[in-house]
């Protein structure tokens, strides 16, 4: 178990042992280590303990849920004087309703007092979060598992940089990336294809599903760019509008796959009009659906340096979430500025110097004009190291 993971270990663990109770929520895309966390945290639970999954072939329901969950009040009820016991389910979100039965549940408990540990575990974000905010407000605390990061991979497998640049921060993958069609067969049809058919379209409302697919892998061969979206209506060649590829990019960012970074704008409300930067969230997505090599990636500056970028960028929206902070990107004009977090009042421009010829011209001179009080990284050549970047979480380049 990695550093990040141990972590996230012992926040959960500390709150389980507290006197008062909310319901712990673990949420993140597929295959980042949330079941194997929950489980981990069973196996070390002082007390009676109980997992369930909804992630089975046949939907589970608000009864096979209320079954579940007597299971564990009688498991509570014949337990120790004074002892916790913790309710584990897995990918909630697949229980139609499952909020409101969760939220009735939860307070039957509370009137009776009985001792009921809960952690939701759910790999849609977006769904997950609108359930909890419509139903179990002040119920409820969470923790957000991202991708892996070049630390954790390095640390957990001895990945050097070019290895995770390549294949990303799944750590599942780990054993097939000597085989390589078998490696993009497994992100392909075992990660990208199940988060979209399971965690998007079984749970969501899409008129269109072969959009979806073409905007999302439009997404990925787009990484690090600029894309209005009437031009991504032009190259998907579809009729629909920008509205609903605007809810498909929230839909995609849900599932833990790819989102689009606003432009960055301090004071007034960042605006859906906009064009937004597309941003995988894990290099894997990107390289998967290439038929390419890493050799033959290796040789081209221009497109490895699109990749150094895409795993910059990425590393930067997936640690941001553990502060607090917002990510963004900043063109006036010609020039650019690649990534802009914002914490509060304190605001830092990244530049990624990857060797990539990009066609803005570099604009934090420009912005440090705008904003004075912004703090100036740059990461590549001349700057931070690549992997120095890539194992340290953004908190600490934050202001």
């Amino acid at each position: 178990m990695d550093a990040y993971k141990r972590e996230a270990f012992g926040v959960l663990a500390k709150r389980l042992r507290e006197k008062r109770r909310f319901i712990q929520v673990i949420t993140g895309p597929r295959q980042v280590g949330k079941t194997r966390l929950s489980l981990q945290l069973k196996e070390q639970f002082k007390g009676e303990r109980l997992y369930e999954s909804a992630d089975e072939p046949t939907l589970k329901d608000a009864a096979w849920l209320a079954q579940v969950w007597e299971n564990a009040r009688r498991l509570a009820r014949r337990g120790s004087k004074g002892k916790k016991t913790l309710l584990i389910l897995d990918e909630i979100q697949k229980v139609p309703r499952w909020p409101e039965a969760v939220k009735r549940l939860w307070d039957e408990d509370t009137r009776l007092g009985i001792p009921l540990q809960v952690i939701l575990l759910g790999s849609s974000q977006l769904m997950l979060q609108r359930g909890l905010s419509e139903s179990l407000a002040g119920r409820f605390e969470v923790v957000r598992l991202s991708h892996w990061s070049f630390g954790e991979m390095q640390q957990a497998f001895g990945w050097d940089l070019e290895t995770y640049l390549y294949f990303g921060g799944y750590p599942g993958s780990h054993d097939l990336t000597k085989d390589l069609l078998r490696w993009k067969s497994y992100i392909l049809e075992s990660l990208i294809e199940t988060a979209i058919s399971r965690d998007i379209l079984l749970l969501a409302r899409v008129d269109k599903p072969a959009l979806l697919r073409r905007l999302f892998f439009l997404c990925c061969e787009s990484s690090g760019q600029i894309l209005s979206y009437q031009k991504m209506v032009g190259q998907l060649q579809d009729v629909g509008n920008t509205t609903t590829l605007a809810h498909y990019l929230d839909l995609l960012h849900g599932a833990g796959l790819v989102t689009g970074l606003p432009k960055f704008s301090p004071s007034r409300p960042r605006l859906r009009a906009s064009s937004p930067k597309i941003q995988v969230l894990n290099n894997a997505l990107m390289t998967a659906p290439l038929q390419i090599t890493r050799e033959e990636m290796r040789k081209d500056p221009a497109v490895w340096g699109r990749l150094v970028e895409s795993a910059v960028g990425a590393h930067i929206v997936n640690s941001a979430q553990d502060c607090g902070a917002s990510v963004s990107y900043w063109r006036e004009g010609a020039v650019e500025v690649d990534f802009v977090l914002q914490f509060g009042k304190a605001v830092t421009a990244i530049e990624v110097k990857s060797g990539l010829k990009k066609q803005a011209l570099p604009g934090m001179s420009a912005f440090y004009k705008a904003y004075p009080k912004a703090r100036l990284l740059r990461v590549g050549e001349g700057g931070i190291l690549i992997g120095e970047f890539l194992s340290a979480p953004v908190r600490s380049w934050v202001g």
